[in-house]
C-alpha cells in the first residue's frame, strides 16, 4: 500500500499545499513531502492526525474498494429530459454530474428549438456542435456556431442557445458550477 500517494491525493482533493497541511498538523513541509514520496512512515498517531485534517476516516483510507473511482458510465445509466414546448432534449451523460466540478450533457434542439435562458453565474461553458447550427446569445452579443465548431465562455451574462437550422441540431455541453 502506498500511504504517501494516498495522503497526497487526499491533500490535493482538499486543495491544500504541503505547507498548509503541515501547519494544520504541526508537521514541517519537508516531512509532509517525505511522507508523500514514501521516504518516511508516519506513526499511527501522526497518520490519524493527518487523516482528521484531510476529512478522511481511517477505515475509508485503508479500504481499497472505496478508493476506486467510477470511470465508465454505461448508456443505460444516462438520463433524459424533454421539453416539447421549447423543442429541446437534454441527455445527462454522467448521472451524478451535478455533484461534480463539470457537468457534461448532450443537447438536441429541434427545428427552431431553444434551450432555456440562463441567468449570469460563475460557471464556465464549453460546447461542441455535433450537427446543425446554433445561435449562442451571450449578453448583448450573438454568435453563430456550425457543426464542427466549439464554444467556450464564462457565463457572467445572461445566455441562451437556439437552433438556427432547418433540422435538429445537436451539441455536447460541459459546464462547471452546474446550472443545467
Amino acid at each position: 500500500m502506498q500511504i504517501g500517494k494516498k495522503i497526497k491525493n487526499l491533500r490535493l482533493k482538499k486543495g491544500l499545499t504541503q505547507e498548509e497541511l503541515g501547519e494544520r498538523t504541526d508537521l514541517s513541509k519537508g516531512y509532509i513531502s517525505q511522507l508523500e514520496r514514501d521516504l518516511s512512515s508516519p506513526s499511527i498517531e501522526t497518520l490519524f492526525n493527518i487523516l482528521e485534517v484531510l476529512g478522511c476516516k481511517p477505515k475509508q483510507f485503508f479500504d481499497d474498494e472505496d478508493q476506486v473511482q467510477k470511470v465508465v458510465y454505461e448508456e443505460e445509466a444516462q438520463t433524459f429530459f424533454i421539453d416539447e414546448e421549447r423543442g429541446y432534449q437534454i441527455q445527462w451523460l454522467v448521472p451524478e454530474s451535478n455533484e461534480k466540478e463539470m457537468e457534461p450533457i448532450r443537447l438536441t434542439l429541434q427545428e427552431k428549438g431553444e434551450f432555456k435562458q440562463f441567468e449570469p453565474s460563475l460557471s464556465e461553458t464549453f460546447g461542441y456542435v455535433l450537427s446543425g447550427r446554433v445561435i449562442v446569445k451571450l449578453g448583448t452579443h450573438t454568435y453563430f456556431v456550425k457543426a464542427g465548431e466549439s464554444i467556450y465562455f464564462h457565463a457572467s451574462d445572461e445566455h441562451q442557445i437556439i437552433n438556427d437550422f432547418e433540422d435538429p441540431s445537436e451539441l455536447l455541453l460541459v459546464v462547471t458550477e452546474s446550472y443545467l
